[in-house]
């Protein structure tokens, strides 16, 4: 087990409706993220990405195969135990806004986040403070409600709350794609600043292959759900194999904005 890889699927299958209307979305999927690494996974939309997302962190059941957190196998963990397990995994949403409670504080979001059954600001208060300062985000931020922060802010608040109860493994889904370009860039530097820091495990989706470039170990192409291409982002982008990928390949614009270098802000 210790050398089991963080996340391990095998011959994962969702499908979705029943009977004669069924849509099967995942068609046998294998995929390993080693403990340390960030593995993208790419497509356009209806190509399956989020709904592996979703499988990954337990919101969707798969119809046939496995998925195994560090080892263990979490596909028929039922109550309790299913709980525990997919703490582990935790996600990055695409828009923070919607998933965090208007009426609540983003101090009450990280504490429930920290324990869900006891949430309590004071008890929480100075790991709370810890991780949002991690983010670059100020401490008295705990006392503001989500529509008082900006889009970029909000997924700042979004990365503290994925990371407070420490998980195993990030499923990053899409966290840049609702933002600005600029402050897209700022949102992926923080994520290679975390990357480091904090020795993060990620699983990082996206239809943007310019943003995945610069952010991951292994790249992953979703087609329809099927994986049409694995291997290293250099081997993926230097010599792709499959039509689909070039495609993709082909249509990623060269846009500055994109660039993850560390700005004077951020390092400061």
């Amino acid at each position: 087990m210790a050398d089991a890889p963080a996340i391990a699927v095998r011959d994962l299958e969702v499908t979705y409706g029943w009977g004669r209307s069924t849509t099967r979305v995942l068609h046998g999927v294998d995929l390993d993220v080693a403990k340390g690494n960030t593995v993208a996974v790419v497509g356009e939309s209806g190509s399956g990405k989020s709904t592996l997302a979703k499988a990954l962190v337990g919101v969707v059941r798969p119809s046939a195969g496995s998925v195994r957190i560090g080892g263990t196998d979490v596909t028929g963990a039922r109550g309790a135990r299913r709980t525990e397990l997919r703490r582990k995994v935790q996600m990055i949403p695409q828009d923070p806004y919607s998933s965090l409670d208007p009426r609540r504080t983003i101090g009450a979001a990280l504490a429930e986040a920290v324990d869900p059954r006891r949430a309590n600001i004071g008890r929480h208060q100075d790991e709370i403070v810890q991780w949002l300062e991690t983010v670059r985000m100020p401490a008295d931020t705990v006392k503001r409600y989500p529509h008082e922060l900006s889009g970029g802010q909000r997924q700042r608040v979004a990365i503290a709350r994925g990371l407070i109860v420490r998980p195993e493994v990030v499923i990053a889904d899409e966290i840049t794609s609702a933002l600005d370009v600029s402050v897209q860039a700022e949102i992926l530097r923080l994520i290679v600043r975390l990357r480091v820091e904090l020795g993060l495990t990620m699983v990082f989706i996206s239809h943007n292959l310019a943003v995945v470039r610069q952010i991951s170990d292994e790249v992953v192409v979703l087609y329809r759900g099927d994986v049409v291409e694995q291997g290293t982002a250099a081997q993926v982008y230097a010599a792709p194999r499959h039509e689909y990928t070039r495609a993709l390949l082909n249509a990623v614009p060269g846009a500055p904005g994109f660039d993850i270098e560390p700005s004077r802000r951020e390092v400061a």
